[in-house]
């Protein structure tokens, strides 16, 4: 049996036929130009925008940084793949992928376990709340939140990429798929990756378990709120962050338990699109519709945006013509 751990693999993604990959190819690019349009209007609202300094939008920009990040070490080099109508990816970008991947993940989840503890101590402990979160506070965290995500990538790309890969090194998705690298196993060498996968699993679920009790006490603290204004301001701020939580949770899960296939089926591209492409794609969507305070700065900004691109159209126009009325 051939050792091909230091060739290279082919990515099948959804079709051969050219036809059908210039659709896909079209589709994620949409999806791409959207996760990358919101997720940085986001960061750079939060960054310019006086308002929106506090913790919550300090973890909110962090949060896009990731996810602009997981949905860039996969999409576009499918877009580039399917336009060339090609699907081959060299050993080491396959393992950058599945690094940055992993790390992202693990990263997430540790960033929205944090938020949810922003969110507890903003509601429940508000007399302490600029005591506790401070930016010292804020920094360590966000840094506590990369560390673990390195290291959930080496231990996940580690384990991955010491097995050997035997038979036809075809990967049966766009990206390199930890649960379909695991399929081109040898023997059981693979049984390491499902004990980092076990472990990370376990540690992902005291996360939600932390999150789901942090928002037990949110919601009975803003349930016993006299003023219902405080309560909707409460639920405004909580209930996008809730969101992204069930939606990253739920596709993360499809990740490892939907059942892989040998080829794609509409089901296959469907849960791939929810577990790779939506998260990204959505959170900013999620947090600007529903958080007054940033579609209130998002706002703002495009408004500037528009004010500097029509003033600097004018007077590159204007400069031409003068410009020109000179000359004549």
């Amino acid at each position: 049996m051939a050792n091909f751990t230091t060739s290279g693999f082919l990515l099948i993604g959804f079709s051969t036929k050219p036809e059908l990959q210039i659709f896909y190819a079209c589709l994620f690019l949409v999806l791409y130009l959207l996760a990358f349009a919101g997720n940085m209007l986001i960061i750079t609202t939060t960054s310019l925008d006086d308002s929106l300094q506090s913790p919550m939008y300090f973890f909110l920009k962090h949060l896009s940084f990731l996810d602009l990040c997981y949905i860039s070490v996969t999409v576009p080099r499918f877009i580039y793949n399917s336009f060339l109508h090609r699907g081959d990816i060299s050993f080491w970008e396959c393992v950058f992928q599945c690094f940055v991947l992993t790390l992202c993940a693990g990263a997430e989840m540790a960033m929205l376990t944090l938020m949810s503890y922003d969110r507890y101590v903003a509601i429940c402990l508000p007399l302490r709340y600029d005591i506790i979160m401070d930016i010292r506070t804020c920094v360590h965290g966000v840094f506590s939140v990369w560390v673990s995500g390195a290291i959930c990538g080496v231990m996940h790309t580690a384990a991955t990429f010491s097995i050997h890969f035997c038979g036809p090194r075809i990967v049966h998705q766009f990206f390199c798929d930890i649960p379909q690298l695991l399929k081109l196993s040898c023997s059981n060498d693979y049984i390491s990756e499902v004990g980092v996968s076990a472990f990370l699993a376990f540690v992902a679920f005291l996360c939600f378990t932390f999150i789901v009790f942090s928002y037990i006490h949110i919601f009975s603290s803003v349930l016993r709120m006299p003023s219902a204004e405080g309560r909707a301001k409460a639920f405004s701020t909580c209930l996008p962050h809730l969101a992204v939580v069930i939606l990253f949770l739920f596709t993360c899960a499809f990740e490892y338990f939907k059942p892989h296939s040998d080829s794609s089926t509409v089901s296959d591209i469907l849960l791939t699109i929810m577990y790779a492409v939506v998260p990204p794609t959505f959170n900013p969507m999620i947090y600007s519709l529903r958080n007054k305070a940033v579609k209130s700065a998002v706002e703002t900004s495009l408004r500037k945006i528009k004010h500097i691109c029509v003033m600097t159209f004018m007077y590159s126009f204007l400069g031409e013509n003068f410009k020109f009325y000179g000359q004549s």
